[in-house]
């Protein structure tokens, strides 16, 4: 119960988001956050007594894929990478750290 309210949360924020930007591109990040939460849900719930080998094992396959894609794509995001000091492309209005003038 309480995955699915993280869910339907999760959800509704990334359609804030997108009415927020007023245009029609949702954030990958999002979506995969998503299908992630929504896979550990579904093993959460599974008998395991009952359920086949291969069907956890395609699960587990499917939330280290998940979280390899979901890591990728946040490695890649400007603003993580502006957040942490690393340099970003030039010409692009992201908010840079506040650095301390001695």
């Amino acid at each position: 119960m309480i995955f699915t309210v993280i869910i339907a949360l999760e959800f509704k924020r990334s359609l804030l988001v997108v009415a927020e930007r007023r245009d029609n591109v949702v954030q990958v990040r999002s979506v995969i956050l998503i299908a992630l939460l929504a896979v550990v849900r579904k093993l959460l719930i599974l008998d395991i007594a009952t359920t086949e080998a291969l069907h956890l094992f395609a699960l587990a396959a499917a939330i280290l894929a998940l979280g390899a894609v979901y890591w990728l794509v946040r490695a890649r995001d400007p603003y993580q990478r502006a957040w942490r000091g690393e340099p970003t492309r030039e010409g692009t209005d992201l908010p840079q750290p506040r650095r301390d003038q001695a």
